[in-house]
């Protein structure tokens, strides 16, 4: 949610290459409607977005009860901006011009303080293991190779390991809103990550529940396969 086209573009590609799902809102007003039709883990807020300024946005969404970690970006960097932007409700506050590493450091800092589940970036599932910060996995040691989306899936699936997980929810945490429910993308990407998953003689981690959704799990007796 950003005022410079430029800008956004920038962040939203810089976000997506490191695997989260991105939504732009040009104006306040879009931003406080896409606010209230989806579910984010993090939100980055401009200062000077128009129709209704950051600082206005972030008071509304507070006063709607709004839990989600907010980040304000701004060219100001007066004292007083910086109070207004806290006061507002936003958890932390970044002057423009910034580094992207920095802005990733800030989202990441924000995702860890909001859920426990985030603490950590390294974890396992079985014989698998995740580094969320390097993007990278394997197995019992062995390096899996995968493309970024490929991760953002594995990644959902093992935060949320022993449950089904449905097309609908992986489809609001792991694409945009751009996500075209038809397509069979999901799928896809899917049936790459077991291949990746299962190849050799690693057993079976990654389930199918005919007509619910996906399981990720080390559990050897899963029904639907």
């Amino acid at each position: 949610m950003e005022d410079d086209e430029g800008v956004s573009s920038f962040v939203a590609k810089g976000l997506e290459e490191a695997a989260f799902a991105v939504d732009v809102a040009a104006d306040g007003e879009s931003a406080l409607y896409q606010a209230s039709i989806n579910t984010y883990d993090v939100i980055i807020l401009d200062v000077m977005i128009p129709l209704v300024d950051g600082f206005d946005v972030c008071r509304e969404l507070r006063q709607e009860g709004a839990q989600t970690p907010i980040l304000m970006l701004t060219a100001r960097d007066d004292v007083e901006d910086r109070v207004e932007g806290l006061e507002s409700g936003a958890d932390d506050y970044l002057t423009k011009p910034f580094a992207f590493r920095e802005l990733l450091a800030r989202v990441r800092a924000l995702l860890r303080r909001k859920e426990k589940e985030f603490v950590d970036s390294s974890f396992s599932v079985g014989d698998l293991e995740i580094d969320s910060n390097s993007q990278r996995a394997w197995r019992s040691g062995e390096e899996i190779h995968l493309t970024p989306k490929e991760f953002v899936v594995l990644e959902y699936l093992a935060r949320n390991a022993n449950r089904v997980i449905g097309r609908a929810e992986i489809s609001e945490h792991c694409w945009n809103e751009n996500y075209d429910p038809f397509t069979n993308s999901i799928e896809v990407i899917v049936n790459r990550l077991r291949k990746k998953l299962e190849k050799g003689s690693f057993s079976q981690l990654l389930h199918t529940r005919r007509g619910a959704g996906y399981m990720l799990t080390q559990e050897e007796q899963v029904k639907d396969d």
